[in-house]
């Protein structure tokens, strides 16, 4: 593995760019001519970033997730790319399971991520966006999953995601009628924490982001873990896993050091071990 020193603040990649800023790494989507939308190499360019840039990058305690431009963080699928293409049901069933398991890899990431919503975030691109643990959105973004306009459905995690997170009534009446809803409604739904103008999105993201990379990264870890397995299991097998993180923790140099610090009344500083 090159040095810490050694890896690339700035790496640029066909449809996205990857930028570290102290312990931030900001994936932007980079077709904003395209609205951003998940076509080209965009799937495996995220799949880069995320599991060999970020992944093994000591520095990188938090990602952010955002577009480039001010209309679309991300506008779901390529309809122009796919307009034309036809595909048997089999070879969709197989093809769609790649992108299920990149989606899934992204929510399961093992550090923070926060999605960063400047603009519209439409079909996968609010799948993606619900991968994340937080998301953020300007004033003027929009969000939906329209896809049933097209006679399909939302088929990278919507159908499952949206429920959990906002309830099943208004995902479905989302899903039903293809509306797509405004950031203060957003807001109002849970589906997004924060919104800002426009020009403070992104900057407020990141900061939220170093604020987070400031603590603990195995406490932060274990948490994010056991709040994702507590949401899809009983109480008492969350309740389990709490008690197994907890072990984890109990004897690591963080815990050592936040204790020390707190006695010493000092600012930590965590290691990651």
């Amino acid at each position: 593995m090159p040095e810490e020193k050694n890896r690339p603040d700035l790496v640029e990649l066909s449809t996205l760019t990857y930028r570290v800023e102290g312990h931030v790494a900001v994936v932007t989507l980079n077709r904003p001519d395209r609205m951003n939308t998940l076509g080209g190499t965009m799937k495996p360019d995220l799949a880069h970033a995320f599991f060999d840039l970020a992944r093994a990058d000591q520095r990188v305690r938090a990602v952010v997730l955002t577009g480039a431009g001010e209309r679309a963080f991300c506008a779901g699928a390529d309809i122009k790319e796919r307009a034309d293409h036809q595909i048997c049901a089999t070879d969709f069933f197989v093809a769609q399971k790649a992108t299920h398991d990149l989606f899934r890899g992204i929510e399961e990431f093992e550090k923070p991520t926060l999605a960063a919503i400047n603009g519209v975030a439409l079909g996968g691109g609010l799948e993606l966006a619900l991968c994340c643990d937080l998301r953020l959105a300007a004033d003027h973004a929009r969000l939906g999953l329209p896809e049933v306009k097209l006679g399909v459905l939302p088929a990278a995690g919507g159908t499952q995601r949206l429920p959990r997170l906002i309830g099943e009534a208004r995902a479905k009446a989302l899903m039903f009628t293809a509306a797509q809803i405004d950031a203060a409604k957003a807001l109002d739904y849970g589906l997004v924490t924060q919104v800002l103008p426009g020009a403070e999105m992104l900057p407020a993201a990141i900061a939220l982001a170093q604020q987070i990379g400031e603590m603990p990264p195995l406490a932060v870890r274990f948490v994010k873990r056991a709040v994702n397995r507590g949401m899809q299991t009983d109480l008492d097998s969350g309740l389990e896993y709490e008690r197994y993180a907890a072990a984890m923790l109990v004897d690591s140099e963080d815990r050592k050091e936040g204790m020390r610090a707190f006695v010493e009344k000092r600012k930590p500083v965590f290691q990651g071990r």
